[in-house]
């Protein structure tokens, strides 16, 4: 039956008139990379710019809470090492990294 009727085939589709699709993925990429640096790397270094700062600031007498959550007020320190004083007869070694925050004077006495 096929001989009856001719065979009609479709022409070359015209190209979109949109964008190239390299330029898309380059531009999807460098996208990214903005939301990737707003969202993750900026905050990230902004808070260890402010605990590097906290940990140069440390000075004896400063009361503080480590990453354990261990309220303490700074006996003895050194360059990698801070002793908490955390009642009266009992002191313990952190690395200095553990400091995660200063409190104001007075917070251990007001929690006791």
């Amino acid at each position: 039956m096929s001989f009856f009727i001719s065979p009609a085939y479709a022409e070359a589709a015209a190209a979109p008139g949109g964008m190239d699709p390299s330029m898309f993925n380059l531009i999807f990429l460098v996208g990214f990379g903005v939301i990737f640096y707003l969202f993750m790397w900026r905050p990230q270094s902004k808070r260890a710019k402010e605990h590097k700062a906290l940990l140069s600031g440390l000075s004896k007498g400063d009361e503080v809470i480590t990453a354990g959550g261990i309220l303490g007020k700074v006996v003895r320190l050194n360059e990698d090492y801070v002793v908490l004083q955390v009642s009266d007869n009992t002191e313990l070694t952190f690395q200095k990294t553990h400091v995660s925050a200063a409190l104001p004077k007075g917070t251990i006495k007001e929690i006791q």
